[in-house]
């Protein structure tokens, strides 16, 4: 027991090897002892050793499940970890709170970086799926749960995704599976909108590069699998310099060891502005914090002047009218350092996913951000939410070392509600305002705070100078990308 919930943790879920799709797992004879952590994925530890118990290339596909009654038919929710597509493990965030909310919590661990989106598939047709291998683990998951959840008490027709940051990718990414369509019902991305702009050509490319790397020919490909994981992630790292070029934390998108649309197991990249048509039928819970990966200012001394003069370095000749639209978009938040810490990265292309996707799909957005203030630092960062739609304020002594009665109630409503939308597709539950579904005209937005309320279009004028001066980078890449 894990604080009022049945955990069963560290289940295998599918067994695997080096770049090719994952197989179900062996059955095995009597009763498996679950009772703890199973290994993360190979990843870099920076310099910390771990056992093969603590982290495995072969035997880390596990997944956990926390239930309250193993006899009953309760939603099911699957939780994708963040760290993009190259780092994490489910540990991060136990479902045992959760759990108690009525709903079965599912997590898992699957191949990342290199291991899990090495795209060999323009040397050997043999390795046709392996730059998407690491979203076939999750897919995979999916049908583990199709076929084993009701033994914990979960209902496989009723099944909601949901992650952050990359996991938010990783859902979105799945919205785009054809394989993935039958297996989950909802869908739920947290400060996901991150753009991978992988394209085939661009993770094939990479793909030569690592075996040019690797001195590995052709005719030799299936020497990948021999080589050891530290080498294989360094040429990698080396083969990303050389070809497609590295991407540097912070920006706007994202490339390389990731998923690749190949036409077959991803249809598209995700958020471009939308998702795949397959998927019109799920409804979407999508939304981000205030201050999410910006640097924050609020321990700074910062005149008007000041910060005025920062803003211009961004937003050139736009400067006063982004000062003038953040005014309007956030009186109670409309200080020199407030225009210096708001996310610039995920909120404007969340606004753009919500118009493209509530504007063609049959399903039902809905939308929130994330205001809540951390004592220690405060800002409302990327993830800071985790702990409240998880409901476990005393697993974050760092963050929140003495949760008020007001922190609590805010922990017991957003658990709710995410449990409410993965129970119904709706997310409203009793105490909240009316939260109607998002449309671009209305552009409802349910705000996350100690006070939860309503607004309404807040700050599309922001939002879009944001974009034109903040992604730049991407724009210049989709100009290039359609030259060629």
């Amino acid at each position: 027991m894990q604080e009022g919930s049945m955990a069963f943790l560290g289940i295998p879920y599918a067994k695997v090897e080096r770049c090719m799709p994952p197989l179900p797992v062996d059955k095995w004879e009597g009763v498996r002892v679950c009772d703890h952590w199973g290994p993360q994925v190979m990843q870099q530890t920076w310099g910390q050793k771990l056992s093969e118990e603590e982290m495995s290339e072969k035997n880390s596909c596990v997944l956990n499940v926390w239930t309250t009654d193993v006899n009953a038919r309760k939603p099911v929710m699957l939780w994708l970890h963040g760290g993009g597509f190259d780092s994490g493990t489910s540990a991060w965030n136990p479902g045992m709170q959760l759990a108690q909310k009525d709903v079965v919590v599912v997590s898992i661990n699957h191949r990342l970086n290199i291991l899990g989106f090495l795209d060999l598939s323009a040397v050997s047709d043999k390795y046709k799926y392996s730059g998407n291998v690491g979203m076939l683990d999750v897919v995979q998951a999916l049908e583990w749960i199709r076929d084993n959840i009701a033994n914990f008490g979960g209902d496989a027709s009723n099944v909601t995704v949901f992650g952050e940051s990359g996991g938010g990718g990783k859902v979105g990414t799945l919205m785009c599976m054809p394989a993935a369509k039958d297996l989950f019902h909802k869908a739920i991305i947290m400060s996901g909108t991150i753009l991978n702009v992988n394209n085939h050509t661009m993770t094939q490319t990479l793909g030569k590069a690592v075996l040019k790397e690797l001195g590995i020919s052709e005719q030799d490909i299936d020497r990948i699998k021999d080589i050891p994981y530290q080498e294989l992630y360094d040429a990698g790292q080396r083969a990303m310099a050389a070809s497609i070029g590295t991407r540097k934390p912070g920006t706007p998108m994202m490339w390389g060891f990731g998923p690749t649309p190949d036409g077959e197991v991803l249809l598209q990249q995700p958020f471009q502005p939308d998702f795949a048509a397959i998927s019109s039928e799920k409804p979407l819970l999508i939304g981000t914090t205030f201050n999410e990966l910006q640097r924050l200012n609020y321990d700074r001394e910062l005149t008007e002047e000041q910060a005025r003069e920062e803003l211009k370095v961004t937003f050139g000749d736009e400067t006063d009218a982004y000062m003038k639209a953040f005014a309007k978009a956030h009186p109670n938040q409309n200080t020199p350092q407030d225009w210096l810490s708001i996310d610039w990265l995920f909120r404007p292309k969340t606004i753009i996913t919500a118009d493209a996707v509530a504007g063609t799909r049959k399903a039902p957005t809905y939308m929130y951000m994330f205001t809540w203030r951390s004592p220690v630092n405060k800002g409302s960062v990327h993830g800071h939410e985790l702990k409240f739609c998880f409901n476990t304020l005393h697993h974050s002594p760092n963050e929140l070392p003495q949760p008020t009665e007001q922190d609590i109630k805010l922990a017991d409503t957003m658990s709710s509600v995410w449990a409410q939308f993965a129970k119904t597709g709706n997310p409203h539950i009793k105490g909240l305002p009316v939260w109607n579904a998002y449309t671009a005209k209305n552009g409802e937005l349910m705000v996350f705070d100690h006070q939860c309320f309503i607004r309404n279009n807040p700050d599309r004028e922001l939002e879009q100078i944001i974009n034109r001066h903040c992604f730049k980078q991407l724009d210049a890449f989709r100009a290039s990308a359609g030259s060629e």
